[in-house]
């Protein structure tokens, strides 16, 4: 049998630099830790990035074009089952770059290009959130006005962009740590579907929509 092919370096220091980053939080993280970790000299490392702050804007795009993937599917949510699952679907890929948002504020006013790109993202998480629940009003699952729509996707897009800082506030050493993605994932999502509950159009779909959230979440204890 063939022996599959090494990683290529660059992809493989931007791997391990995701994990510490997530872990331990990108001002923690050095770019000695970085060559420790991966077992390569320093001058190896810079090689393939220059600075830890390419690194971080290396990062910040794979996590911008998996985003923005998603995001482009919002007009498709037509369902309750469709808009669990975008919004579970969501917070995954918030949790796989959290660094981002763990420190969100220390990235932005440190480096030009998130500053830039987040804010395009944000504008395009509120812009998928409002698309989402105009096509939920279409279909007749909600009763909602244009101007509740404005409010209800800005605040879906702030509880989104926030809620693995509560999550690290409530619980500093371990909010973090990989074994807690799925109830981080699932509580996260919970809180933003029940901003959508007063909003469903009868007593009986505000009912699904909380047994669903509530079954999933069995799931993950």
């Amino acid at each position: 049998m063939a022996k599959k092919a090494p990683r290529r370096t660059a992809e493989r220091i931007a791997e391990v630099t995701l994990g510490l980053f997530n872990r331990f939080g990108e001002p923690n993280v050095s770019t000695t830790l970085i060559s420790a970790e991966l077992r390569i000299s320093p001058g190896n490392l810079y090689y393939h990035f220059a600075s830890k702050d390419v690194l971080v804007n290396h990062l910040f795009d794979q996590y911008e074009s998996a985003m923005l993937a998603l995001l482009d599917a919002a007009p498709d949510v037509r369902d309750i089952e469709d808009t669990w699952f975008f919004l579970h679907s969501l917070f995954e890929r918030v949790w796989n770059h959290r660094f981002l948002y763990r420190d969100l504020n220390n990235l932005l006013s440190g480096n030009r290009h998130l500053e830039m790109h987040f804010h395009a993202v944000l504008t395009r998480k509120t812009h998928a959130f409002r698309q989402m629940l105009e096509s939920l009003a279409a279909a007749g699952l909600m009763r909602i006005d244009p101007d509740s729509i404005e409010t209800l996707s800005a605040s879906m897009s702030v509880m989104v962009t926030y809620w693995l800082s509560y999550e690290y506030v409530r619980d500093p050493r371990h909010a973090m740590e990989p074994a807690n993605a799925g109830l981080a994932l699932t509580r996260g999502a919970q809180h933003v579907l029940a901003l959508l509950t007063p909003y469903m159009a009868s007593v009986d779909l505000q009912n699904h929509l909380r047994g669903l959230s509530s079954a999933y979440s069995a799931t993950q204890r």
